[in-house]
């Protein structure tokens, strides 16, 4: 019997996500910190979704023709480590858009990578995958509130060193983590092109990149909108790790849903309550109890969604093609859509103001909803939209 190696996998996610939790709330703050404009902002954060546009394809290739995942792995977390050296060394735009230019290319290829591999280890269990993921969400959880904590006593520029320790820690727990070798790898020489073109597959990407776009001003600057509303960071911390609290209830009750709904009926459910939750925290960020509603909403635009369209994308992309089936879910959503969110938000907060930007997230999302819509139908016509 196949022994999952449990603690490393949970250990990584909690580790990698914590950088995400420090990254992704505060680094917004740190650059205006720095003076930097919303545009500039706007431009720095959406660069790592540019570089994860052709960076995960770049990575995952070598993934499936070699089939030495865990190595890769290694190599792409090292190599990001290095990188984040820059952020200490230098404050000036074209410096930072260096470095993050190759901490994107290289932090990108992390999940993609890994989560092929756990799902080889699993044996494309998506109820057990929830389980072990809910650890990413809990490792943000201790990132977002204790660095929120910090940066209430501490100048925000301290917020550069914090940001190795979780980073150096996933290193560690995929040191020894090696590759499913009972895999079926069939397929690895085969492109992926002509499994995009299927009709429910484009519909399913062309959503995804929806939902992501619709995320830029959250990702952005849902920090800056908080703060400037004269909310303190401990409180700017606290509602984003809420929306992950909320995470880790879908994550935990994952395998009850997959029993009770298709994985399209949770699709499209995610994408209708995104529509309201970018709404509420564009015109509802004087009011806490609307910001607290939309961030427990989180549990469905971010936590059943991923988790519904990482099980399509997996029973699409079979054997070989796994980590090339994952690289163009993170390309063409967190990537592309990342990219076009972050950099038009940017343009967006300056020109029409915060609660507009939101709500063309929201119309953005709305978009979404109809793409997948689409996809859940087609499956209720006969195709295949259920992971294995």
């Amino acid at each position: 019997m196949h022994a999952v190696p449990v603690v490393r996998l949970a250990g990584f996610y909690f580790a990698y996500f914590g950088f995400v939790g420090a990254f992704a709330p505060y680094f917004s703050l740190y650059l205006q910190s720095l003076g930097m404009s919303a545009i500039e902002i706007g431009v720095l954060l959406s660069l790592m979704q540019l570089v994860r546009i052709f960076a995960p394809g770049f990575w995952a290739g070598r993934a499936d023709r070699s089939g030495a995942r865990a190595g890769l792995l290694r190599l792409a977390l090292a190599a990001g480590t290095v990188s984040c050296i820059g952020i200490l060394l230098t404050q000036s735009f074209a410096g930072l858009f260096v470095t993050l230019a190759l901490l994107g290319f290289f932090t990108s290829a992390a999940l993609p990578l890994f989560e092929t591999l756990i799902f080889a280890h699993l044996r494309d269990d998506l109820g057990r995958y929830g389980l072990l993921r809910v650890w990413g969400s809990i490792g943000f959880i201790v990132a977002v509130l204790g660095v929120g904590a910090i940066l209430d006593a501490w100048p925000v520029r301290v917020l550069r060193m914090l940001l190795f320790v979780p980073l150096v820690a996933s290193l560690a727990f995929v040191a020894t983590l090696a590759d499913a070798h009972a895999e079926p790898r069939h397929g690895s020489d085969q492109p992926v092109w002509a499994v995009l073109r299927r009709p429910e597959v484009a519909l399913l990407f062309g959503a995804c990149f929806m939902m992501a776009v619709a995320h830029g001003p959250l990702y952005t600057f849902f920090s800056i909108h908080l703060a400037d509303a004269g909310y303190d960071k401990s409180l700017i911390g606290m509602l984003w790790a809420l929306g992950v609290v909320a995470e880790i209830v879908v994550f935990m009750r994952m395998p009850r849903l997959l029993k009770r709904y298709s994985t399209g009926k949770i699709l499209v459910a995610s994408f209708a309550f995104a529509v309201a939750r970018f709404a509420l925290i564009g015109w509802g960020v004087n009011w806490l109890p609307a910001l607290v509603v939309a961030q427990v909403l989180h549990a469905a635009t971010f936590g059943a969604y991923h988790a519904a369209a990482l099980g399509l994308v997996n029973a699409w992309f079979p054997g070989g093609q796994r980590a090339r089936g994952q690289a163009l879910y993170a390309s063409l959503s967190f990537g592309a859509g990342g990219m076009v969110g972050g950099m038009a938000s940017g343009l967006a907060w300056e020109s029409l103001g915060a609660a507009w930007t939101f709500t063309a997230a929201s119309a953005c999302a709305a978009l979404g909803l109809i793409l997948a819509a689409a996809t859940a139908t087609m499956g209720a016509r006969g195709r295949t939209v259920q992971p294995r």
